[in-house]
């Protein structure tokens, strides 16, 4: 299984096996996925070890983070993989978890009390896993160096934007000695010039969502994205699938025009037309060399793997389940659910390579690999004194919990 692949980051074989059986946990069917039911579900006989795991153990989980990125760039590699940038909110309660405060999130759709992390997905033809995360810290946050120190970040910890942490990501990829052609994400990432420029001086082509109200040059001049749109003749607009959807090919209208050109490169504003609403969606695109249109679309069309990451690794892998508060314990949650989800992926992909489905079968999805491997290969027993024992743990420390919060409330009180 993949988690042999992180065995030698932990110096302790305690650690490194309780690693393993909190994996195990991730990918389970637990109803809820925290210290307290997976620690239950592998046998455990209190959540101690679980959190002393992710708490205070000795181990590095940005060198496990390294050890999924190989993980899946070689059980996935393919020529053309996109990696795509995106961020996802967790909605939390109280201000005291790493991260936290009052805004957007694309998960609840409006601003809501939430931590917000930025992802790196390498998408290819065998399928798509994250390689990369970096939690977003709010200026809130940075100014206040007591909150930052109380919830493990280092003194020293600046503010930094959502497209400055993709680039920081997407560079780690490329200095890992990977080659990746194309770069894709959303209008947060589309909509800065810096992030931009560090991709064309890195070589790398991309094709990234802007805002119908961003300005591009082109040789009559400078325009609005959507003034550029409603120039478009109609022999323009191309009928071309963006791939595969759950419901077959997603088709829209395309079409691209060349922008001004003052650097090595070509530069081109993509534009997508829904065929049943007309509602459009542009793209700032740029290539080392002359791309067919076609291409062009393909990349724009893999932005949406990096929606299937999050549903699925959310789903069945419990990203966003954690219930810890302080930077080194994320850290380490999100790696192992990451490492969780890139053995779902990568066993899919082999799978599909080694025995395709036969006409009758859909193929295997993540959730049937999930359904299959824990009920045939790891589903844990345990007799009745098992589950009662963790009934009276469960009761002891809801117990404490009680008292300590009358104490509380009488001592404000006086």
């Amino acid at each position: 299984m993949a988690v042999s692949r992180i065995a030698d980051r932990f110096a302790r074989v305690e650690p490194r096996l309780r690693a393993g059986r909190l994996v195990l946990g991730l990918l389970s069917d637990l109803p809820r996925k925290n210290c307290w039911t997976i620690a239950e579900w592998a046998g455990e006989r209190t959540p101690h070890g679980m959190q002393h795991l992710l708490c205070r153990a000795s181990w590095d989980a940005d060198a496990v983070r390294d050890d999924v990125r190989e993980y899946v760039v070689e059980h996935l590699h393919d020529e053309e993989a996109v990696l795509v940038v995106d961020e996802t909110g967790d909605l939390k309660k109280g201000t005291h978890t790493v991260g936290v405060q009052r805004q957007y999130t694309g998960t609840a759709g409006r601003i809501e009390n939430s931590q917000v992390a930025v992802y790196l997905v390498y998408a290819g033809a065998r399928g798509h896993a994250a390689v990369d995360r970096e939690l977003y810290i709010p200026r809130s946050w940075t100014c206040d160096a007591d909150r930052c120190r109380a919830a493990g970040l280092g003194e020293d910890t600046v503010f930094a934007t959502k497209p400055e942490l993709a680039r920081t990501m997407i560079e780690r990829f490329l200095d890992a000695g990977h080659h990746v052609g194309w770069v894709t994400g959303d209008e947060v990432y589309g909509g800065n010039p810096k992030l931009r420029t560090a991709l064309e001086e890195r070589g790398i082509g991309y094709v990234l969502a802007v805002a119908c109200s961003a300005e591009v040059s082109t040789s009559a001049g400078t325009f609005r994205t959507d003034a550029l749109a409603k120039k478009v003749p109609k022999r323009a607009w191309q009928k071309l699938s963006a791939g595969r959807g759950a419901k077959g090919q997603r088709f829209y209208d395309w079409a691209v025009i060349d922008l001004a050109v003052s650097a090595p490169g070509k530069r081109q504003l993509l534009i997508r037309r829904n065929r049943t609403t007309g509602e459009l969606a542009y793209y700032r695109c740029h290539s080392t060399e002359p791309i067919p249109l076609t291409a062009l679309v393909k990349v724009a069309g893999s932005r949406w793997r990096v929606e299937e990451t999050f549903q699925t690794e959310k789903g069945l892998a419990g990203l966003d389940e954690h219930q810890v508060r302080r930077y080194a314990s994320w850290t380490r949650w999100v790696t192992l659910a990451m490492l969780a989800h890139a053995f779902l992926a990568v066993v899919r992909a082999d799978e599909h390579a080694r025995h395709p489905a036969p006409d009758a079968l859909v193929p295997l999805s993540c959730n049937e690999i999930q359904r299959l491997f824990i009920t045939v290969v790891v589903q844990p027993l345990h007799d009745v004194a098992h589950r009662l024992g963790w009934s009276d743990w469960r009761r002891r420390h809801q117990a404490r919990s009680r008292t300590s919060h009358y104490r509380r409330q009488a001592a404000c009180r006086t």
